[in-house]
C-alpha cells in the first residue's frame, strides 16, 4: 500500500512540473517571437553554474595554457614586500612564473622610467611611467625607436592630474604615432598620499574618444568603480581591462568565499556586461600577490572556453610581443 501511494505521489509531481516546464518554455519562446530583451542581470549577473562544480574546479588544476601577465614589476630589492611577504628577487620572479606558466610579461617601470630592466630575453617587454614632471617628448621619441618601452604607463591618482591633462597628451600622441598602448592605474592606491578623485577610470573615457586609434588598458578594473571600468571598455572599442591586484597579500591563505566575494564574482559582472572575451587581459601585480594563486582564482571567474583569450592571445593583440610568443599554441 505505502509503495502504491509513493509511485502515485511521484507521477502527480512529474506531471505537475511537466505542466509547469512546458508553459515556462512555451513563454520564452513568445518573449523571442516578440522581440523582447532579456534584462541584463538576467544574461550576466546570476553566478554561472559552472562556477563551483567539481568539474570547474578539477578542470583549473589540470589544464595548462600558455600566460602572459600583463602587469607586474621587476624592482629586484631582495626585500620583501609588505603585504605578500614576497622577497623581491629575480630569482622570486622566475619561480613565480613558472609555477604559473607565465610565458612572457609586461614590467611596469615606476614614474619617469624609475626601475628600469632588460628583461626582453626573458620575453618581458617595458612601459615608460609616466610622472608629474615635465615630459622630454624627445627623449621618449628615441628610447621608443630603440625599443627600450613598448608601451607607457599612466599612474592616475599617484599623479594628481586627470587622464585628460594637457600633461599626458605629448604621452597619448607618441603612442598613437608609435602605435603602442597606455596603461592607467585606476581605482584604489597603495599610499594616503594618493588622491582618489583622479583614478576614477570614468574619466579614460574622454581620453579613448580623443584617440581613438590608441589602445587603453585600465587597470585593477577601477576597483572599487568596477561598473565604470565596465562601461568604459563596453562603450569604447579601443579600451581594454585587466583585474590585477584585486586582492593582494597572501590569497592562497584567505578564505573561499573572501576571494569570490572580492575576485571572482567582480571579474565574472564585468566579463559578463562587457559581452567581449577580446577585452580582457591578465595581470596580477606581481609582488603584490603571487601570480599561481591569483591565476588559480581569475580562471573560476572565466568560461573555459575564453582562456586563451584572456589569459594569454589578447596580450599578443595589444602588446608587442615577439613572434615567438605570439606563435605559441593555446588550446
Amino acid at each position: 500500500m505505502r509503495k502504491n501511494f509513493v509511485k502515485i505521489a511521484l507521477i502527480s509531481f512529474l506531471a505537475i512540473f511537466g505542466v509547469w516546464l512546458g508553459s515556462t518554455f512555451i513563454n520564452f519562446k513568445k518573449a523571442a517571437s516578440l522581440g523582447t530583451v532579456m534584462p541584463r542581470s538576467f544574461l550576466h549577473l546570476e553566478r554561472p553554474v559552472w562556477a563551483d562544480t567539481k568539474v570547474r574546479a578539477d578542470s583549473i588544476k589540470t589544464d595548462l595554457i600558455p600566460v602572459i601577465d600583463v602587469h607586474t614589476h621587476s624592482d629586484f630589492s631582495n626585500e620583501k614586500e609588505r603585504s605578500s611577504n614576497i622577497t623581491m628577487s629575480e630569482e622570486q620572479y622566475l619561480r613565480g612564473r613558472k609555477e604559473a606558466n607565465v610565458v612572457a610579461a609586461v614590467h611596469l617601470t615606476g614614474q619617469n622610467g624609475s626601475g628600469f630592466r632588460d628583461l626582453s630575453k626573458l620575453n618581458v617587454i617595458r612601459c615608460y611611467g609616466v610622472g608629474k614632471e615635465s615630459i622630454n617628448k624627445q627623449k621618449l621619441e628615441k628610447e621608443l625607436k630603440d625599443k627600450n618601452y613598448k608601451c607607457f604607463k599612466i599612474y592616475l591618482g599617484y599623479v594628481h592630474l586627470f587622464a585628460n591633462s594637457p600633461h599626458y597628451q605629448p604621452i597619448y600622441q607618441l603612442a598613437r604615432k608609435h602605435k603602442i598602448p597606455v596603461i592607467f592605474h585606476t581605482g584604489d592606491i597603495y599610499t594616503a598620499k594618493g588622491k582618489l578623485k583622479y583614478s576614477d577610470p570614468l574619466t579614460i573615457d574622454e581620453v579613448a574618444v580623443d584617440y581613438p586609434d590608441v589602445k587603453f588598458v585600465i587597470a585593477h578594473l577601477g576597483n572599487p568603480w568596477i561598473q565604470s571600468a565596465a562601461e568604459v571598455a563596453y562603450k569604447n572599442p579601443n579600451v581594454y581591462v585587466e583585474a590585477s591586484a584585486l586582492l593582494i597579500g597572501k590569497i592562497e591563505t584567505y578564505p573561499k568565499e573572501q576571494i569570490d566575494e572580492y575576485m571572482v564574482k567582480p571579474i565574472q559582472w564585468a566579463f559578463g556586461y562587457i559581452e567581449n572575451p577580446k577585452k580582457f587581459l591578465f595581470g596580477t601585480d606581481w609582488p603584490l600577490v603571487a601570480m599561481k594563486p591569483y591565476l588559480d582564482a581569475y580562471k573560476r571567474a572565466i568560461p573555459r572556453e575564453n582562456w586563451c583569450d584572456v589569459f594569454f592571445r589578447n596580450a599578443t593583440e595589444v602588446f608587442d610581443f615577439p613572434d615567438e610568443i605570439k606563435n605559441l599554441e593555446c588550446k
